[in-house]
C-alpha cells in the first residue's frame, strides 16, 4: 500500500527536543516551568495588541473556562455558531447551560451576523437574554469579528472567540484570539503549531487571565495546606508539551506561509473547473489556510463531494468532509437553531483537503493525480 497523506500532521522545526531536553536536564516535568512562562510570553508577542495569555491543556478546556469566568451557569443560554467541532459547543453542556445554534453567511462560513441579531432579539423577547457569544473562524478564515462584536456590545453580551484553528490570521492586521472579551487558541497535534496537546485562554484583561490560571491549577488558595474557596480544575499546560510550544512559535510564519501555499496550489490546479469552488479572503482579511477547503456542485461539475473523497481514499490519502454543523447533531437534537440552510449545503458539498505545511512535492503530486482521475 502507498504510504499514507496525512490531512494535517504535526511539523516540527527542530528546536523543540532542545526546549524538552532542558526541561529534563533541569528536572522540570512538573506541570508547571519555566517553558510554561517563556511559551506564554512568545504568545503574547506574537498575538501582540496587549494580550495576556494563560497555556492550558487543550482549547476545549480554554473554552470551559472562558465560560466559568464569564459567569455561564446552569440554566442560562449561550449563542454558538452551529457550522464548527463539537469542542466549540460541549463546554457549553459542562456548565450546564443550553446552546442556542446560529447559521453560516458566505463570504467566510462563519457566524452570520444578521442572523446573530435576529436570534438574539428572539431569545430577549422570550425572556432569555443569552449570556454569552461563541463565534468561530473555520479553517482559518477569520469570521466577521467587527460586524458581530458591535452587535455583541449594542446587546451588551460577552463574546467567547474561538479561534483554535486561526492562529496567525487576521482582520486588517488585528489577530484572530484579540477580537473578544476571551479568545481561545488550540494547539492540538493537527494545528498549524502543536504542543502535541494544549491550548490557551487569551483577554486584554489581566485579571481574566489571572484567574484561568488559577482556576486551571485546581484554584488552590495562597496557603501553607492545600486550601480551596472554589471548584478548580486541572487544565495547566505541562512544562513539556510548553518547551514543544516554544520551537513551534519560532517556526510559525513558515509554517502560515507554507499552508498559504499549499492553497495556492490547489487554487492555481482546480479554481478554473467547473462546479468548484474555493472560499476567498474578503478585503482586509487573512487566513492562515490551516485547511485547504473546496465546495463542489455535483450538478455542475458531474461528480460530488463524496466522489472525490473516496477517489483519495483510495489512494490513501486522507480527506473529510466540513464540520456536520451542530444543529444536525444527536446529541443537540431539539436545540434552537437560527439559519437559512446555508451550514447544511455546505456540509453537504464541502471538502477538507490535504494542507499539512510538511506535505512534498511528491506528495502534491499524488494528491493531483488521483484528483485528475475524478477530474477526467
Amino acid at each position: 500500500m502507498k504510504p499514507k497523506i496525512w490531512m494535517s500532521s504535526p511539523h516540527m522545526g527542530g528546536t523543540e527536543q532542545g526546549y524538552v531536553k532542558e526541561a529534563f536536564d533541569t528536572n522540570w516535568i512538573a506541570p508547571l516551568g519555566p517553558n510554561v512562562n517563556w511559551f506564554e510570553q512568545d504568545v503574547e508577542l506574537f498575538l501582540n495588541d496587549n494580550i495576556h495569555v494563560a497555556a492550558l491543556s487543550s482549547g476545549t478546556a480554554g473554552l470551559h473556562l472562558g465560560l466559568v469566568l464569564l459567569g455561564v451557569k446552569a440554566g442560562d443560554e449561550v449563542i454558538c455558531q452551529s457550522m464548527t467541532f463539537s469542542a466549540t459547543a460541549n463546554p457549553i453542556a459542562y456548565v450546564g447551560a443550553t446552546p442556542v445554534f446560529v447559521d453560516s453567511e458566505k463570504d467566510t462560513w462563519n457566524m452570520s451576523p444578521e442572523i446573530l441579531e435576529a436570534a438574539i432579539k428572539e431569545r430577549i423577547a422570550k425572556g432569555k437574554k443569552p449570556k454569552a457569544i461563541i463565534p468561530v473562524h473555520l479553517y482559518g478564515m477569520p469570521a466577521k469579528m467587527n460586524e458581530i462584536t458591535a452587535i455583541a456590545k449594542r446587546y451588551e453580551i460577552p463574546v467567547l472567540e474561538d479561534a483554535a484553528e486561526a492562529l496567525g490570521s487576521s482582520i486588517d492586521g488585528k489577530r484572530c484570539g484579540t477580537f473578544g472579551d476571551i479568545g481561545v487558541l488550540s494547539f492540538n497535534g493537527n494545528k498549524i503549531i502543536t504542543t502535541s496537546g494544549g491550548g490557551a485562554l487569551v483577554s486584554h484583561d489581566a485579571g481574566l487571565v489571572k484567574d484561568a490560571r488559577f482556576l486551571s491549577t485546581q484554584a488552590r488558595d495562597e496557603a501553607p495546606h492545600y486550601q480551596h474557596s472554589k471548584i478548580g480544575y486541572n487544565y495547566r499546560m505541562s512544562n513539556i508539551c510548553a518547551g514543544i510550544g516554544r520551537g513551534q512559535m519560532e517556526v510559525l510564519a513558515d509554517r502560515i506561509k507554507q499552508r498559504r501555499a499549499i492553497y495556492d496550489q490547489y487554487y492555481k490546479k482546480l479554481s478554473g473547473k467547473k462546479g468548484i469552488y474555493f472560499m476567498d479572503e474578503p478585503a482586509g482579511y487573512f487566513s492562515n489556510r490551516w485547511l485547504t477547503t473546496l465546495l463542489i456542485h455535483p450538478d455542475e461539475a458531474g461528480f460530488s463531494r463524496e466522489d472525490l473523497r473516496l477517489a483519495l481514499e483510495k489512494e490513501n490519502i486522507e480527506s473529510r468532509p466540513l464540520w456536520k454543523p451542530m444543529h444536525m447533531q444527536p446529541v443537540f437534537a431539539g436545540s434552537a437553531f437560527y439559519g437559512d440552510g446555508t451550514s447544511e449545503k455546505l456540509f453537504e458539498n464541502g471538502l477538507c483537503l490535504p494542507s499539512g505545511s510538511n506535505l512534498t512535492d511528491v506528495d502534491m503530486a499524488r494528491i493531483f493525480e488521483a484528483i485528475d482521475g475524478i477530474l477526467n
